[in-house]
């Protein structure tokens, strides 16, 4: 997909990944437009049309519902590099703060040694659990931080409360970061 589509294109190339029943084409046609700023019901309704039409296929970082801040995530996310590399991921958890919050979704801020979906299989299973993703995870999203998995300890430890504070800074409601 060429970086410089116009919205019109993106639209038609996520038609043809429907027909096609493309996960991956179309994820990308829909993360490209989520990040230009698309309107919400928008990528709503075209993230509930990729799930029907091409499940098995939708690439692990497309998360499954919209997020108004998924942008930001990515553009604070972007700026930590890692020295090394090593065993150890940050992760983001989605969190839903709809029964207390005017802003529905929080975001839980973590790193370890096991992969960020397994870590979170852990925290909804209780195992070493953080309360606010053991009551209120939703998924992972995993898009933000691909580029902070498979380093070093000491690197993901400083990373994730660098993260953490910087998101916080940038106004998303923050749990973890420890």
């Amino acid at each position: 997909m060429r970086s410089g589509a116009t919205a019109v294109a993106l639209w038609q190339s996520f038609a043809q990944a429907l027909a096609a029943h493309d996960g991956m084409a179309g994820a990308q046609a829909i993360h490209e437009l989520w990040l230009r700023g698309e309107m919400g019901v928008n990528i709503e309704r075209a993230l509930e049309q990729l799930w029907r039409a091409a499940a098995a296929t939708v690439p692990d970082w497309l998360p499954m519902r919209h997020v108004h801040w998924l942008p930001v995530a990515y553009e604070v996310a972007a700026r930590f590099q890692p020295m090394k590399r090593g065993r150890h991921n940050v992760y983001l958890v989605l969190l839903d703060y709809s029964d207390s919050r005017a802003d529905p979704y929080g975001v839980y801020v973590g790193m370890s040694h096991y992969t960020p979906l397994q870590r979170f299989e852990q925290h909804k299973a209780g195992i070493r659990a953080a309360g606010s993703v053991l009551r209120r995870g939703l998924e992972v999203l995993t898009g933000p931080t691909l580029h902070l998995q498979r380093i070093a300890r000491a690197d993901a430890a400083r990373i994730e409360v660098e993260l953490a504070d910087a998101l916080r800074a940038a106004g998303l409601f923050v749990q973890g970061g420890h």
